[in-house]
């Protein structure tokens, strides 16, 4: 396997952002009410990853080794300014969907954390698939969490109705806040005993 292609699966499935490593709760919880924002937010991070990573690793042998958080932090605060002007201009419901939870990816610690534990130490090449494999990982977590509670809540899945509702009763609390950590917890599970199926077999 290449190490790009590992680098990749590591992301999405051996050390998930979202479902391995615990992190990004905030976002996960708060947008993914519905698909749509939990992909918007999961792509939006993905770009922001993808970019400071590849900045970063740029620029590892410039930035003196004082002062590379608060640089680090300056970087992604560029790309994340770059892609909220961007949704704001070119897909305003989105924007408004996701609120303050764009502008806090500056400080989302799985953007920093590739930043300072891969990127800082790797070739510009290697960091951007790291930024994509992780990107793509939590783009799909927020997804997977999204598309269920939007079902479970709404009987939908980015805003086609898939449950009638002649027959189907939305669960309601879904697509309320503590019906994220009924959701996400069901998906720990499922995940879980998907890998530990993985490793014996």
């Amino acid at each position: 396997m290449s190490s790009i292609t590992k680098l990749l699966k590591n992301g999405v499935i051996d050390e998930n952002p979202v479902l391995v490593q615990v992190l990004g709760m905030c976002p996960t919880l708060a947008v993914t009410s519905s698909s749509m924002n939990g992909m918007g937010m999961g792509l939006a991070t993905t770009i922001v990853l993808v970019a400071s990573n590849l900045v970063v690793a740029l620029l590892r042998n410039i930035i003196p080794s004082k002062v590379r958080i608060p640089a680090f932090i300056v970087i992604i605060a560029t790309f994340v300014t770059v892609v909220e002007l961007l949704l704001q201009g070119y897909i305003p419901a989105l924007y408004d969907s996701l609120g303050i939870f764009i502008p806090l990816i500056v400080v989302n610690c799985v953007v920093l954390g590739r930043a300072e534990a891969f990127a800082s130490k790797n070739n510009a090449l290697l960091s951007a698939a790291d930024g994509l494999g992780m990107g793509l990982g939590f783009t799909l977590s927020l997804t997977i969490l999204g598309s269920m509670r939007e079902l479970l809540g709404a009987g939908s899945i980015f805003g086609l109705q898939l449950l009638s509702p002649y027959w189907y009763q939305p669960i309601t609390i879904f697509v309320l806040g503590p019906g994220a950590f009924i959701a996400l917890g069901l998906i720990f599970a499922a995940f879980n005993a998907y890998r530990a199926k993985t490793v014996k077999g």
